[in-house]
């Protein structure tokens, strides 16, 4: 017997792009739903356009960052300006049951495809609307990428090293912690749904979702007045931390103290050196004062080792280190493999590649993903045929008018 996803029946339209949205319906049909994502050649989702592309080739159907974004999807190239187009996505919301969409507040208003035209076509439709500031309020024009929102909630001023200018996290950093939010909020409204029948509106603003995770710093600042700011890979309160250079090529291990007993193993580990003995390093409040200096002698003892090595020796004492990997280390991570956590597919044009998966599991059920990303405008026929009942007449007047593009 075939297994029950929990999202088998659930449809979804997706007329998102970049991230945020993507990654939020990606979830939901990695878990069963059929989501049709639907995109235009005139003006492809930018990450189409944007590296890595498999082999170093450039082409629309051959980046793997849209590619991740986009497993367990069906594709509809859909001209959103043209009127034959236009219908066509009404009908694909009178079909869904979530609709997606991350584009400038007003847009989709001004498209004929905004909540209350959805919802006069879908009485009980799930729309979501995810832009940076939200659909409301004196920035809700503003237009970015999560990098923008991610410095406008606070993370670039705290993300760095003292001596120099903010860094920032490494990524657009709301456009990866959003979805975790939407996909908790869309399950949320589809119980409200499943027991009123009611529909909603999510209005999803990105920098509010990323600014959640600043809350110790706001909470100090209110009860404190302190103002946190970059340091670097160092805790205030516990010391030594830090990544530290190993034998190779630009190879680190992540080291992060947090005891007075994992201070002890440290040492111990480190075959008690005299330097550790000395009293400027004795309490917490010493070593936090003296970290560089504590840096430099830690760093003398790891170089030599492997960052692998460095990790197990120190783990094996109870003190929390970690290689630095790259990506290519991720790939062949034995933890990770069995977890199963990347998933090998045949894509049409980039061949066998792998997808990210989910990062937990549950007992006797595979979450995915299902397929991999599909090319543009894939599964045209399917959608309007299949899922919209579209007959060859209906299709090839969609065609002559210019909608399918």
């Amino acid at each position: 017997m075939a297994e029950q996803l929990p999202f088998e029946s659930l449809k979804v339209v997706d007329f998102s792009w970049v991230a945020v949205g993507p990654i939020t319906s990606k979830y939901l049909g990695d878990h069963g739903a059929t989501v049709v994502r639907v995109e235009t050649e005139g003006r492809p989702d930018i990450l189409r356009v944007a590296g890595p592309f498999k082999d170093g080739v450039p082409g629309p159907n051959r980046s793997h960052f849209y590619g991740d974004f986009n497993s367990s999807k069906v594709g509809l190239s859909l001209d959103l300006k043209n009127p034959a187009g236009l219908d066509i996505a009404c009908r694909l919301i009178e079909w869904a049951d979530v609709y997606f969409e991350s584009f400038t507040p007003g847009t989709m208003d001004a498209l004929g495809m905004g909540y209350e035209k959805a919802r006069s076509l879908n009485p009980s439709i799930l729309m979501v609307s995810t832009c940076l500031m939200g659909q409301t309020g004196a920035a809700r024009s503003l237009a970015g990428y999560g990098f923008h929102a991610g410095a406008i909630a606070g993370y670039y001023d705290i993300t760095g090293w003292p001596d120099l200018p903010p860094d920032g996290p490494w990524t657009a950093y709301t456009d990866v912690v959003s979805p975790r939010f939407i996909s908790a909020l869309v399950m949320a409204a589809l119980d409200h749904r499943r027991r009123t029948g009611q529909g909603q509106h999510i209005d999803a603003a990105q920098m509010e979702m990323g600014v959640q995770f600043l809350a110790p710093q706001i909470i100090d600042y209110n009860a404190s007045g302190k103002i946190v700011s970059r340091n670097g890979n160092r805790s205030d309160v516990a010391a030594p931390q830090g990544a530290y250079p190993c034998a190779g090529d630009d190879q680190w291990c992540a080291i992060a103290v947090d005891t007075e007993q994992q201070w002890e193993d440290l040492r111990l580990t480190m075959g008690d050196p005299a330097w550790a003995g000395d009293d400027r390093f004795k309490s917490v409040e010493d070593r936090l004062s003296n970290h560089d200096e504590i840096d430099g002698h830690i760093g003398q003892w790891t170089m030599d080792k492997t960052a692998q090595e460095v990790m197990e020796l120190l783990q094996s004492h109870g003190v929390p280190s970690g290689v630095v990997q790259r990506s290519s280390d991720l790939l062949q991570d034995p933890q990770l493999a069995h977890c199963n956590l990347y998933r090998y597919m045949d894509h049409p044009e980039m061949g066998n590649i792998p997808y990210t998966g989910h990062q937990f599991r549950i007992q006797g059920y595979d979450s995915g993903p299902r397929s991999p990303a599909p090319l543009l405008g894939q599964h045209n026929e399917y959608v309007l045929k299949d899922l919209l009942g579209m007959t060859d007449e209906d299709m090839i007047e969609a065609v002559i008018a210019g909608a399918i593009a």
